[in-house]
């Protein structure tokens, strides 16, 4: 049991280290479209991340496949980039209306994509380990809790600001993703691979 939990808690600090604001600034990407009512929606949404990223990030664990880190580190702000240019564009009862968006296929792919930019690291940690299932099922777990909690802590403050301070969900959505544009260029100018 303390190996699953070594690994749990270890799934939850890549989400929630500040130094890797990455995969927060995805989530939030992911999320900025939602209000609070929409939960179950954010709900599957994050999971679809997660389900893509447990994909790859187990391949390139077990060296099934084999990335170039330099260019994964430069796709992963790619990915966030095109979340938040996605929710510029959405309209808000588009997104009320459909079930399945492309926010749920976004997601789903670019989970692939930041799964790959973590194995190495996993890679290292597991060492010569032949079972890796259990603390791979942990990692994820874990993964996932940590994007519940930040979900969660955005979309309390998505409340405050749209239903208590009544400022409309389309500017809410404007200024949250052109914030996170503009760290998505810095992010890919700091990650040249070429």
């Amino acid at each position: 049991m303390g190996e699953f939990r070594l690994y749990f808690e270890l799934g939850m600090e890549h989400i929630l280290d500040p130094r890797g604001y990455d995969h927060i600034m995805f989530v939030i990407a992911l999320c900025t479209v939602f209000v609070f009512g929409d939960w179950k929606k954010v709900l599957i949404l994050v999971t679809a991340f997660t389900i893509g990223h447990s994909i790859t990030l187990g391949l390139a664990t077990l060296n099934v496949i084999r990335v170039n880190t330099a260019l994964i580190e430069f796709l992963i702000p790619v990915t966030i980039l095109l979340t938040a240019v996605s929710n510029i564009f959405s309209r808000t009862n588009t997104i009320r209306r459909s079930k399945i968006q492309t926010n749920y296929i976004l997601a789903l792919f670019f989970g692939f994509i930041h799964g790959m930019g973590f194995s190495n690291y996993l890679r290292a940690l597991l060492g010569k380990d032949e079972s890796i299932f259990t603390q791979l099922f942990a990692f994820n777990i874990g993964l996932e809790a940590g994007q519940i909690i930040v979900v969660s802590f955005f979309l309390l403050i998505t409340f405050i600001f749209i239903d208590i301070f009544r400022i409309s969900r389309r500017d809410w959505r404007l200024v949250i993703s052109s914030a996170i544009i503009g760290i998505a260029f810095t992010m890919m100018a700091d990650n040249k691979f070429w």
